[in-house]
């Protein structure tokens, strides 16, 4: 059995109460240890996601346990991309977080990005429903302390929001559990794929139930309508770089909803039949729809990113609700660009309000950095709206295509289409705004330019900015790969078997290249 799987939870986990511990009033040295701790992170996550790059799936069992007994930790070709693409976003972050000076700005800033780091690896690692949700709540409880970093009577309205909603999602998850729990015996997501698919048409109430609460829990995370109501205010009233790292926490619910609903109630099992094109799709393209209308209605350039991140989630789901392997490959293109677009926007919305009054999206003077800063604007904008020729624009052929055999293809794209054209309307609007029409405000005599942003910030959006880029040349090899981790997720029996049957060894499916 091999331990490399568990260091993406360890090494966050470990980090975090030493920054507590021993650098607590030393701010240069916290930042010399996360920094580390990240770097460490990403050597691990490369190490694991070349080690499934193959089909090879590896299994941790906490304490030597078998499964479904013992807590049990999976890496695939999913699982694993997941945590490659947290551990890359969270250096960029923070490196901002540290050139803008936003980590000094409030206490235990590190210690509490590792403890979210944590709690998203652990997610995304996790073979168990339960501790899936027990990851969610080290997520909340951390998410809201970096929410409030640094006070603030709206930041603390906003976090109050975040934490009631999600409770709510929580509440709503523990009964799902308890639904399944006493409907099967057991949580661990392997064996609940051998035991749901045995239960019989007569006795199938008591897992519907179970299926629409997960489904519900899983959207809220996932911010789809109608349950999208915390995003906006929490992601816009959160500091910057937290608002970057959220940009991932959307995409566990979509990563929880594909996991759960290609293995443990597939689209071909009659126990949840119609569940997915019935109520996910058209929720999808309603969340498509609103987010850029509000993209297009937005008075700030915060709200504007927020209700961008709402739609970029509703392109991803609408793909994944197809619930095809074409539809499931062309979502995980799409997660990795939107995460990186999100991540970006809100980055470039801080260099913003660096150099102006506030955020709101009206005639100011002329910030300080200005055309560094509206062109990395326009590069986000371009990602974000899916012009050519950035990934954004490749995410949403692919989706496009992927929807040929739905029966609601018109509508898909009919709302598609529209939707980037109003977001394009929106995000032309904001840009010429803020950049273009500053220029034609004279700047009064009692009114000094501030001071441009650091060069450590324009480095660390710098960054995202050429993994976008990356994201688009590599766009060929990348949908491959996408595709062989779809195929994998519809055929999950090499998973199953490697939990249950083959435990503390690896797996490699035949002919799986």
């Amino acid at each position: 059995m091999t331990h490399w799987i568990v260091l993406p939870i360890i090494l966050p986990a470990l980090v975090a109460p030493f920054i507590v511990l021993a650098a607590r009033y030393h701010i240069g040295i916290q930042r010399v240890l996360s920094v580390a701790g990240v770097l460490a992170l990403i050597a691990a996550a490369c190490g694991l996601a070349l080690q499934s790059a193959d089909g090879t799936i590896t299994l941790y069992q906490m304490g030597d346990w078998a499964a479904p007994f013992g807590i049990v930790l999976v890496g695939d070709r999913l699982s694993t991309m997941m945590v490659l693409l947290t551990a890359v976003l969270a250096l960029f972050v923070l490196l901002y977080a540290i050139g803008s000076g936003w980590d000094d700005r409030g206490r235990h800033f590190h210690a509490l990005f590792q403890f979210q780091l944590m709690g998203i690896m652990g997610a995304f690692l996790t073979g168990d429903l339960f501790n899936l949700f027990v990851f969610f709540e080290v997520l909340l409880i951390a998410s809201y302390a970096l929410m409030i970093h640094a006070g603030g009577n709206a930041r603390l309205r906003a976090g109050v929001q975040y934490v009631l909603f999600n409770l709510i999602g929580s509440t709503l998850f523990l009964f799902a559990l308890g639904s399944i729990y006493a409907e099967t015996g057991t949580l661990n997501m392997a064996d609940l794929a051998h035991r749901v698919a045995l239960i019989g048409p007569e006795e199938t109430v008591g897992i519907r139930v179970a299926a629409v609460l997960l489904l519900l829990v899983f959207a809220i995370k996932a911010a789809i309508v109608p349950l999208h109501f915390w995003l906006p205010s929490s992601y816009a009233e959160a500091p910057a770089p937290v608002a970057a790292l959220f940009a991932i926490m959307t995409k566990v619910g979509a990563y929880a909803i594909i996991r759960v609903y290609t293995m443990i109630f597939p689209p071909e099992l009659e126990v949840t039949a119609g569940l997915h094109d019935t109520w996910l799709l058209p929720a999808a393209l309603v969340s498509l729809a609103l987010g850029m209308v509000g993209v297009l209605a937005a008075k700030r350039l915060d709200r504007l990113v927020a209700f961008s991140v709402i739609g970029s989630m509703g392109m991803v789901m609408v793909s994944i609700s197809l619930f095809t392997p074409a539809g499931i490959a062309a979502a995980l293109y799409y997660i990795v660009h939107s995460t990186l677009a999100g991540a970006t926007l809100f980055l470039i919305s801080d260099l913003v309000r660096t150099g102006r009054a506030d955020l709101k999206l009206t005639q100011q003077p002329t910030i300080a950095g200005n055309s560094l800063t509206a062109a990395l604007f326009f590069v986000g904008a371009i990602a974000m709206a899916g012009l050519p020729p950035l990934s954004g624009f490749l995410g949403k052929l692919l989706v496009l295509d992927a929807a040929f055999d739905s029966n609601l293809v018109v509508w898909i794209w009919v709302i598609v289409l529209t939707s980037s054209l109003i977001s394009i309307l929106g995000f032309a609007r904001a840009g010429s705004i803020l950049f273009w029409k500053a220029h034609s405000v004279e700047r009064g005599d009692d009114i000094e330019m501030m001071s441009p942003p650091a060069t450590l910030s324009y480095v660390a959006v710098g960054g995202l900015v050429s993994l976008l880029v990356a994201h688009t040349v590599f766009a060929g090899q990348v949908h491959r790969y996408t595709s062989t981790m779809a195929a994998q997720l519809f055929a999950p029996e090499p998973y199953i078997s490697t939990v249950l049957d083959t435990p503390g060894k690896l797996s490699k499916p035949k002919g799986d290249h």
